[in-house]
């Protein structure tokens, strides 16, 4: 355990600090399952919605540090395709 006070201190702000990036890290996972959710249910336009939604929390995971962005772009990318896929299929 930590005995100097800066040492103490350093150790409150690393389990604040990791709680707030698990919740972070939860919410992006919960996003990206919901978004693979939409697209099995062959339901286009709430792909879209959810498409944006999806978008916006990886964005938002590369600006907090949860994902590196080229990460991020490689997710949009790959989910972009499908929804595109998922949009000729139904038309």
């Amino acid at each position: 355990m930590a005995n100097h006070v800066s040492s103490l201190k350093r150790a409150r702000q690393t389990v604040k600090r990791t709680s707030v990036n698990r919740a972070n890290r939860s919410k992006l996972r919960s996003g990206l399952r919901a978004m693979r959710e939409a697209l099995a249910s062959n339901d286009a336009k709430a792909a879209r919605t959810q498409y944006n939604e999806t978008v916006s929390m990886l964005d938002k995971g590369v600006q907090k540090g949860i994902l590196h962005d080229n990460t991020a772009s490689r997710y949009k990318s790959r989910l972009n395709a499908r929804l595109k896929a998922l949009a000729t299929k139904t038309a």
